[in-house]
């Protein structure tokens, strides 16, 4: 007797929607995700997907009715519930464009609360486009499953950042000047990891970091890490040691 297909297929596209999800919903997909479902999936009525809209978890639909530029989708069942977050932030002072949206993909996938752009005295990223920032996450959250997305704030100077830091949350300074391993720092949740510039922090920067109370100085390794790569680094760290990788 042959086995019966899984349902639904690993293939099944899956979609954030800026709509409530529900047992009684009729979600309408209209413009770019439309034509991708559409022109690219080739989707017909009674095809799957897999939706999540940031508050009910993920929901698997059917299509119920396709025209020309958009899909009515017939809610099935929920597939999972809102997950809960660890409940850190990523604190990152913006790089060129392919290494910002690396960040922004990477950090969404490793399981990151909040990002959070910061400007330093080296940052030589001039504007941050919050939208294409916004795109790069939800994206990221269709790939890796998640149905809770991060939340993205506006960017804000690091003297800012510093003096209206939450007390209770631990700032984990990644410092390429050295500092203690991160299995060796107590920073539960809640906290942040602070990453800087491509040039790295000024020596006034620094002064500020270490006077603040809730910093602590953390060590990524003998090495001097790109940007990029000390953010993604740090929250491996973070995550293996009081995240949700130890379950």
């Amino acid at each position: 007797m042959p086995a019966t297909p899984a349902w639904p297929p690993a293939s099944t596209p899956r979609l954030y929607v800026d709509q409530p999800l529900g047992p009684d919903a009729a979600p309408v997909i209209d413009g770019a995700a439309a034509h991708y479902l559409l022109g690219v999936m080739r989707m017909k009525v009674g095809d799957p997907l897999l939706l999540f809209d940031n508050i009910s978890g993920e929901w698997l639909g059917t299509v119920a009715e396709a025209v020309k530029r958009s899909l009515t989708i017939r809610i099935e069942q929920q597939t999972h519930p809102r997950e809960a977050v660890p409940d850190l932030w990523l604190c990152f002072a913006p790089v060129k464009k392919a290494r910002l949206d690396w960040i922004i993909e990477k950090a969404t996938e490793l399981g990151v609360a909040r990002l959070q752009p910061v400007i330093t005295e080296r940052t030589i990223v001039e504007r941050v486009k919050q939208e294409r920032l916004a795109a790069q996450m939800i994206e990221a959250c269709e790939q890796c499953g998640r149905t809770a997305l991060p939340e993205l704030t506006e960017p804000v100077k690091l003297p800012q950042l510093l003096k209206t830091w939450p007390a209770e949350r631990a700032l984990l300074f990644a410092d390429e000047e050295g500092g203690a391993p991160m299995a060796e720092v107590a920073a539960t949740a809640p906290a942040a990891i602070l990453t800087g510039p491509e040039g790295g922090f000024t020596a006034r920067e620094r002064a500020m970091l270490l006077a603040a109370a809730p910093v602590k100085r953390i060590a990524l390794g003998p090495r001097i890490l790109r940007a990029e790569t000390a953010a993604i680094a740090a929250i491996s760290l973070w995550m293996a040691q009081h995240g949700d990788w130890r379950g």
